[in-house]
């Protein structure tokens, strides 16, 4: 008779170091597209409805689907808007320095 060893079973789950530029702690590049079914915010407008993310600079965002789901701030009569619900977080940790990041 011989041996066997146990073998922990596959799992749905990967384990991937989120990548260094992302505050969704995704590995993707775009976050938004691999987001599990959830809307993607970083594309999709036309070129008037689309900006960037003030938190992670050069990230598209449609501001139409952003302001639907509400990943928007107002600071200092302007409006921001995310590509993804950790950045509204971090954007009011510091608005003007993110502000900052838009001008």
């Amino acid at each position: 008779m011989t041996e066997t060893t146990a073998r922990p079973e596959a799992t749905d789950r990967t384990e991937a170091a989120p990548a260094a530029s992302s505050c969704c702690s995704t590995s993707s590049a775009a976050p938004a597209v691999a987001a599990n079914g959830r809307e993607n915010l970083m594309g999709g407008g036309t070129a008037d409805d689309m900006t960037t993310c003030p938190v992670m600079v050069g990230s598209p965002v449609s501001k139409a689907q952003a302001e639907a789901v509400g990943l928007y701030r107002d600071f200092e009569g302007e409006r921001y808007y995310f590509c993804c619900a950790g950045c509204g977080p971090a954007f009011d940790s510091d608005p003007a320095k993110y502000a900052a990041n838009m001008a």
